[in-house]
């Protein structure tokens, strides 16, 4: 069965899709020893011989959907120029080439979930399935009510209007409060940038959930597969 060169290469967990996209434009991809760089290209797995950076690769691999208790100091990429840790360096005995689902900051801890299949991947990170994602916020000081509200409504940022989805703090004290918060946005360090805007530095900040997927008593940099369970219910909560 043919099928779109960068979806044979997401499921054969190379990179997500659209990264994929980039590799063939950067003429990374050949197949059968002919380099290709139109997007549209469509490819047999079973058939044609599909290389990247001459490297063979095989779309039969399993699917694999592994969860990781990131630590903070690990960047969630799959390499770094600057030779930093990177989350793949915590992932051991796993056989199967897999990539990070969205990211975490540097500085920022918690659930993380690695696959190589890319179709699950889009349908869990991209903004529009409104998958949502609940953190765990340590600010700097005591947030009063007036500015909860507002931080509970919507802000104005440099790049567009933000709203969570669901706001309420845990615990508090004159020097620190913990703010637990639901969102299904992807913009890049939103709820620090949210903070910020009301001047309450964010200190350290942990995802707890993807949907129904809950990071429990997980320890910090260690990780488990998903039960096919787990996998199907975080599908069905992507809206169409």
């Amino acid at each position: 069965m043919e099928e779109r060169l960068q979806k044979v290469m997401a499921r054969a967990g190379i990179a997500s899709r659209r990264v994929s996209e980039q590799m063939i434009k950067d003429r990374r991809v050949t197949v059968n020893d002919r380099v290709v760089t139109e997007l549209g290209t469509k490819v047999d797995a079973d058939r044609d011989m599909i290389r990247v950076d001459g490297k063979l690769i095989s779309a039969a691999t399993s699917a694999v959907y592994i969860m990781l208790n990131k630590p903070a100091g690990y960047l969630t990429s799959l390499k770094d120029d600057r030779e930093r840790p990177i989350v793949t360096d915590l992932i051991k005995g796993v056989p199967e080439r897999i990539f990070p689902v969205g990211r975490l900051d540097y500085d920022s801890e918690g659930l993380l979930v690695l696959t190589n299949d890319g179709t699950f991947a889009y349908r869990i990170q991209h903004p529009k399935f409104e998958i949502p994602k609940t953190y765990m916020v340590k600010v700097k000081g005591s947030i009063p009510g007036d500015v909860l509200k507002a931080i509970s409504g919507i802000t104005l940022l440099e790049d567009g209007d933000f709203k969570p989805q669901r706001v309420r703090i845990d615990k508090a004290n004159r020097k620190s409060t913990w703010v637990e918060m639901t969102i299904h946005e992807g913009k890049n360090r939103i709820i620090k940038r949210l903070f910020d805007f009301y001047g309450y530095p964010v200190m350290r900040l942990v995802r707890v959930a993807i949907g129904n997927l809950k990071l429990k008593n997980l320890r910090i940099g260690d990780f488990r597969y998903l039960e096919v369970r787990e996998v199907r219910d975080l599908l069905a909560l992507a809206k169409p």
